[in-house]
């Protein structure tokens, strides 16, 4: 278990140094803001046109696909019906508690526990191409809709067209498609930028702990730990059940799937709830005690679903 904890570790030194700063104040008032928007404008693209450009795209026609798929879209909705029926929450903030529900953190943390407890980081591919490609899109149309007081039926369809994230997943599928070589002088530039999405979306999320409530507390708390239980229980043991029972997924295809399901929520959400401006706090909370608590979760996935 040496890289699940190594993975978690350097997400916490980076949120630390992050913290410092905003404490110190050495990047000055709204240094938080600035680096998620730099994140997702600009270096998140960058990261999904190179990720997707090597990618299959064909490795979303697969049995684990329902399962990943699967508990995602229905932790999401979950969220989404109780937070509606209970607190009569708005579509932005829905979409927000949807995505802290269901977002996967399979880039920086996914990737290396797949290599360790799995041997292959393919496993991952399904969970994060249909994250980039379905979840992340609908849920910016919902959120960038809610910044237009009405906005038109043209403009919300066309949301995904003018959405950042969407764009560069979009590039990165027709490079892949057309089998095209980039040559270096657009690939390194690209590079540069990409390295950029994972610390500075890091180093925002650190920034925004200093001087914030303790998580979960206040009129929100019920909001954050209905997130926190759907991302770190309901969800890998709905990819369990999906997977075995309706799937028929077995061996180590079944724990790839459960695995991946119980990542703790990506700080990719925080970044866009911070470009949007909706459910910021809710974000930044479900992604700390996520973070948290599927530590445990993963060990124990491992041990149980591996030795069997």
């Amino acid at each position: 278990m040496n890289t699940v904890l190594v993975g978690f570790g350097a997400l916490v030194l980076v949120i630390a140094v992050g913290w410092v700063a905003g404490r110190v104040r050495v990047l000055g008032d709204g240094a938080s803001e600035v680096l998620s928007r730099l994140s997702y404008f600009v270096a998140t693209p960058a990261l999904l046109l190179l990720t997707l450009a090597g990618a299959d795209p064909g490795v979303l026609v697969s049995p684990a696909l329902v399962a990943t798929a699967g508990s995602a879209v229905l932790c999401a909705l979950l969220y989404a019906v109780v937070a509606r029926w209970r607190w009569r929450a708005r579509p932005a903030e829905l979409a927000t508690g949807g995505l802290a529900s269901s977002y996967v953190n399979a880039g920086n943390l996914g990737v290396p526990i797949a290599v360790y407890v799995l041997g292959d980081a393919s496993y991952v591919a399904p969970v994060l191409l249909f994250q980039v490609l379905v979840l992340a899109p609908v849920g910016l149309t919902v959120l960038a809709g809610s910044r237009a007081e009405s906005p038109s039926r043209v403009r919300l369809l066309t949301q995904p067209l003018r959405t950042p994230v969407v764009l560069g997943c979009a590039l990165g599928l027709l490079v892949a498609a057309l089998g095209v070589r980039l040559p270096s002088l657009v690939l390194q530039p690209i590079e540069l930028l990409a390295a950029l999405a994972v610390p500075a979306a890091l180093l925002a999320y650190g920034m925004s702990l200093h001087g914030a409530p303790r998580p979960a507390s206040g009129d929100g708390a019920s909001r954050v730990w209905l997130a926190v239980a759907l991302k770190t229980v309901a969800q890998p043991v709905l990819a369990y059940v999906l997977g075995r029972w309706v799937a028929g997924v077995e061996g180590t295809a079944l724990l790839a799937v459960v695995i991946t399901s119980a990542l703790p929520t990506a700080q990719n959400v925080f970044v866009y709830a911070t470009a949007y401006d909706r459910g910021t706090r809710l974000a930044r909370d479900v992604v700390l005690l996520s973070t948290v608590l599927s530590a445990p979760v993963l060990v124990g996935v491992a041990v149980l679903l591996g030795a069997s």
